[in-house]
């Protein structure tokens, strides 16, 4: 399994060989690579969406692959505004992100005019997307109350690709990525 967190970053020249743009809506228009995930995660993303139209839950994906490069630039904007320390509870290093392995996307929803926000967690799709992420192979990467384990602050919006055993294990248990892996 590709693992990233502040421990274990990735290589700078890291990029997965099968980006794919998922058939889903998206929270915007035009071409641009953070529509990307790997195959595999695109294919479980439309899942995922499809089980959400059919239940009356309208979700749209944010932002998924991004690369060394971006999120070095999104780091120092967030550094530049927060202060470094601050960044870096709610924002990775570059190689540090999981978005750099093509197995995250945020997700969101009209009801917080898609922002990524934790209020998130709190809507009807928030509330629905942590009740079955899971069974379509994602997990809530960075859960509630859980900073001291990540290094992140909560992100009800930040989905990880991880398969369906292992993310329906990791959501029963309420254990995160980290904790999966020790055990």
């Amino acid at each position: 399994m590709l693992f990233v967190n502040k421990e274990h970053p990735l290589d700078a020249k890291y990029k997965p060989d099968d980006l794919v743009v998922p058939d889903v809506k998206f929270s915007f228009d035009g071409d641009n690579p953070k529509k990307q995930l790997q195959r595999v995660a695109a294919e479980a993303l439309e899942a995922l969406f499809a089980q959400a139209e059919e239940d009356g839950i309208e979700l749209r994906a944010v932002s998924g692959y991004r690369s060394y490069a971006t999120q070095k630039a999104i780091f120092e904007r967030n550094a530049s505004i927060k202060g470094e320390e601050e960044a870096n509870r709610t924002s990775a290093y570059p190689g540090q992100s999981e978005h750099q392995t093509g197995l995250a996307m945020d997700v969101s929803a009209a009801s917080v005019n898609y922002a990524l926000e934790e209020a998130f967690g709190e809507t009807v799709e928030g509330i629905w997307l942590a009740e079955n992420a899971a069974s379509h192979g994602f997990i809530i990467r960075y859960p509630k109350d859980k900073e001291d384990v990540t290094g992140y602050k909560y992100e009800p919006w930040h989905l990880r690709y991880v398969g369906v055993d292992i993310a329906e294990f990791v959501t029963e248990q309420g254990l995160t990525l980290e904790e999966f892996l020790e055990e």
